[in-house]
């Protein structure tokens, strides 16, 4: 059974710095896009990162370049989102998935609204002001 945990959630200050991970068991990332995915209270989900588990490849949401980055292991089994400089906009539920590329980018322009195969449970992140 594939199974994706995120961890490292918990409430911080604006300015400060949380490192999310994604620990994926019975799946290795090789294949496919892997992101991270967020939804704030009232909000629609929306895609924040990815990173490809062929070649390295990332990609960032305009609202967290420059302050977040998207990592993965070695074993390309864990996932990880280093988000520096938090925001009180950041706050929200932090998700991880994975999508097979024959759906390209359309998984995370659509917040994961198809074409998702795993997801996690998700970590909070709140950031206060």
């Amino acid at each position: 059974e594939v199974q994706f945990v995120e961890s490292g959630g918990g409430l911080v200050q604006a300015g400060e710095s949380l490192r999310l991970s994604c620990a994926a068991s019975g799946f290795t990332f090789n294949d496919y896009a892997i992101g991270w995915f967020r939804q704030a209270p009232g909000k629609e989900r929306e895609g924040v990162s990815w990173i490809s588990g062929h070649d390295g490849r990332t990609f960032y949401a305009d609202s967290v370049k420059g302050r977040f980055t998207i990592s993965m292991d070695n074993a390309k089994t864990t996932l990880y989102l280093q988000m520096n400089n938090l925001k009180p906009d950041d706050t929200a539920d932090y998700y991880c998935g994975a999508w097979s590329w024959a759906y390209g980018m359309g998984p995370f322009v659509s917040g994961g609204s198809y074409g998702m195969e795993y997801w996690g449970k998700g970590t909070l992140v709140t950031v206060s002001s």
